[in-house]
């Protein structure tokens, strides 16, 4: 178990460092933009790596168990878990699950503002 948490973690390191570093590259390449771009930019790219990273894997059976966690677990998943959200939706669809992607997309978006409205405002009480 252990083992596995050092591969997540190592991965995990490195995918927050290159979100860190690529978002605010891009960022600093639109400097009077109000828009996100720097996290558009990592969301979309973690969307492309994971759908090239779980073909390879589901496919072509690429990749040990360990390096999937490395990888897509700790790297994709520190780097940006909006990757990992458009996957499972996507499943989602390809499965059938129309109304279980809707699901997702609605309350995951929904949940994930109204808790950042929340936490602004207890914020605020402090």
């Amino acid at each position: 178990m252990w083992i596995k948490l050092l591969y997540i973690g190592a991965g995990g390191f490195l995918g927050a460092a290159l979100r860190y570093f690529s978002s605010g590259w891009i960022q600093k390449c639109f400097p009077q933009s109000f828009f996100p771009w720097g996290t558009l930019f990592v969301n979309i790219l973690g969307c492309l790596l994971i759908g090239f990273f779980m073909g390879l894997v589901n496919s072509k059976q690429m990749f040990s168990p360990e390096i999937r966690l490395l990888i897509l677990v700790g790297g994709l998943g520190s780097f940006t878990t909006f990757s990992t959200f458009a996957y499972e939706s996507l499943m989602l669809l390809r499965d059938g699950q129309l109304l279980m992607m809707a699901l997702n997309i609605g309350v995951q978006a929904g949940l994930g503002l109204f808790a950042v409205y929340t936490g602004l405002y207890l914020s605020r009480l402090i």
